[in-house]
C-alpha cells in the first residue's frame, strides 16, 4: 500500500515500497481529490507489474500524465520511459501529409486541418506543450470563427487522427485530441430536397447533351459528381438488360465496394441515349470532356441560375438525397442503399428528407399544387421497354423523343419558389 503525505502548501508525495526499496514520488501541488487519485493509479501501476493487469483507467492516466510525472514514474520502473521529441507543429505535419495516402477531395478537406492548426499554435510550438487544455482552446477558436459544426467535427477528428499517428512513430508522448468533443457531422440546413420539376428545368438549361447526363446520372441514378460520372464507360452500360455498373473511386478502397450495379432507370436512358449516339468511334468514358478533374461545380450552379432558379447549397450531394429519398418511398431501404452505394446509418444522418409529399399523405389530402414524390413516379416503377442500340457507329439510333408539357405549379413558400410542373412521357424505342 502507498502512503499520500501532505508536505504543506498544497504539495504532496507518494511514498511505497516497490522493487524491494522504499520509493517517494513527489507529485506536486495538487487538491486533496487529486492527489489521492494519483496515489490510487500509483497503487494500480505497483498492483499490475505483478499481475499483468492494468485496468483501462489507470492505462489512460499513464498515457496522459505530463512528462515530468511520467519520468518520476519510470525512474522506479513503474512505466517504460518515454521517448523525448523536440517535434514542432510543423515538423509534424509535413512528415504526417509526406506519407498520407488518401483521395485527392479528402487531402483538400485533411489540409484544412493543417492550416486549423497553424493559424492557433504556429509551425514553432513544440508538440510536446500541447496538452488537453489547449486542444480545447483550439476549438473553441474554431467556434469563433464561425465555422458549420459540421466542418468543426470533421477537424477536430482530422487532429485526432494526426495525433494518433504522431504517437505511433514517437513524434507525440499523448493526444491532447482523444477526448475533444467533435460534435455533430450532419447539418440538415443544408439538406434540399430538389424536385422532378425544378430539375427539368436544369437539365433544359444545360449547354449540351454530356452535362444533361451528368445531372441525370446524379439526380436519378444517384451517382457521385464528379468522381463516380467521370468514371462510368460504354463497357458498364448493359442496355439489353437495363443496368449500369457504377465504380467507386470514393469506396474501392473498402472490400467489395468498389462497384455497384444500379438499374438503368428510364430517367437516365434518354439522356445516355443521346451521349451515346455523338460519341466518336472507340470512345471508352462516357463522358468524353473533364478528364483531368475539373471542378464541375461552379460551371453547374451557372447552369442553375440560366434556368431561372437559385443554386441549392451541397449541389451535387443534395441531388444524390433527393433521389434516395424518392426511392425510399418505394423501395426497400436496403436495396437503396445498394444502388445509392451508401448504408443505412449515412443514408438516415445525411440523405433522406421529409418531403412534402410526405405531409400530404400524412394528412390524406391531395392537392394541384403538391410535389408529386419522385418514389410515385411511373418512370421508376414501370421502366419503359426499349431496344437494345446498335454499337456500330454507321447506324444511327434515333434519341428518345420526350413531350413535356405544363401541367400546374408546384413547390411551397419558403423552400422554393413555385415553378411550372411537366408531366414527362418519354419513349425510349
Amino acid at each position: 500500500m502507498a502512503s499520500l503525505i501532505h508536505d504543506g502548501g498544497g504539495r504532496f508525495r507518494v511514498e511505497m515500497a516497490f522493487g524491494g526499496k522504499r520509493r517517494t514520488i513527489r507529485i506536486g501541488k495538487l487538491q486533496p481529490k487529486q492527489a489521492d487519485a494519483i496515489k490510487g493509479h500509483i497503487e494500480n501501476l505497483a498492483g499490475a507489474s505483478v499481475s499483468g493487469l492494468l485496468s483501462p483507467a489507470t492505462g489512460e492516466w499513464v498515457r496522459t500524465v505530463p512528462d515530468d510525472l511520467h519520468a518520476k514514474l519510470a525512474r522506479i520502473g513503474l512505466v517504460p520511459a518515454r521517448a523525448r521529441t523536440d517535434s514542432t507543429v510543423g515538423t509534424l505535419l509535413a512528415a504526417f501529409f509526406a506519407g498520407v495516402n488518401v483521395k485527392p477531395a479528402t487531402l483538400i478537406r485533411m489540409k484544412q486541418v493543417e492550416a486549423a492548426l497553424v493559424e492557433h499554435f504556429t509551425e514553432a510550438r513544440n508538440v510536446a506543450t500541447i496538452g488537453e487544455a489547449d486542444a480545447d482552446e483550439w476549438r473553441a477558436s474554431l467556434i469563433n470563427a464561425g465555422y458549420a459544426p459540421a466542418t468543426i467535427s470533421r477537424t477536430v477528428l482530422y487532429a485526432r487522427q494526426v495525433w494518433r499517428w504522431a504517437m505511433r512513430r514517437g513524434m507525440a508522448s499523448a493526444n491532447p485530441f482523444a477526448e475533444l468533443k467533435a460534435g455533430a457531422q450532419v447539418n440538415h440546413a443544408r439538406a434540399v430536397f430538389v424536385s422532378r420539376e425544378s430539375i427539368a428545368k436544369v437539365i433544359d438549361a444545360a449547354p449540351d447533351a454530356e452535362w444533361r447526363l451528368l445531372i441525370a446520372l446524379s439526380r436519378f441514378g444517384g451517382l457521385r459528381v464528379p468522381s463516380e460520372a467521370l468514371a462510368l464507360r460504354w463497357s458498364d452500360v448493359d442496355w439489353e438488360h437495363n443496368r449500369l455498373t457504377v465504380r467507386s473511386p470514393k469506396t474501392e478502397h473498402h472490400e467489395g465496394k468498389g462497384e455497384r450495379i444500379i438499374p438503368l432507370f428510364p430517367e437516365i436512358r434518354e439522356h445516355l441515349q443521346a451521349v451515346f449516339d455523338a460519341a466518336p468511334e472507340g470512345a471508352v468514358f462516357v463522358i468524353g470532356r473533364y478528364r483531368e478533374g475539373a471542378n464541375l461545380n461552379p460551371h453547374f450552379r451557372r447552369i442553375i441560375k440560366r434556368a431561372g432558379l437559385t443554386p441549392w447549397d451541397r449541389t451535387w450531394h443534395n441531388l444524390r438525397a433527393s433521389r434516395q429519398t424518392e426511392l425510399a418511398a418505394t423501395f426497400p431501404l436496403h436495396t437503396v442503399c445498394a444502388w445509392i452505394g451508401n448504408t443505412k446509418a449515412i443514408a438516415a444522418g445525411h440523405y433522406l428528407q421529409v418531403t412534402d409529399a410526405d405531409w400530404t399523405r400524412a394528412t390524406g389530402g391531395v392537392t394541384g399544387n403538391t410535389p408529386r414524390h419522385g418514389g410515385e413516379s411511373k418512370g421508376t416503377e414501370e421502366p419503359a421497354k426499349s431496344k437494345t442500340p446498335r454499337f456500330q457507329r454507321g447506324l444511327r439510333v434515333d434519341a428518345p423523343e420526350c413531350v413535356t408539357r405544363e401541367s400546374g405549379q408546384v413547390g411551397r413558400a419558403g423552400l422554393e419558389p413555385a415553378t411550372p410542373a411537366f408531366s414527362m412521357r418519354c419513349s425510349t424505342n
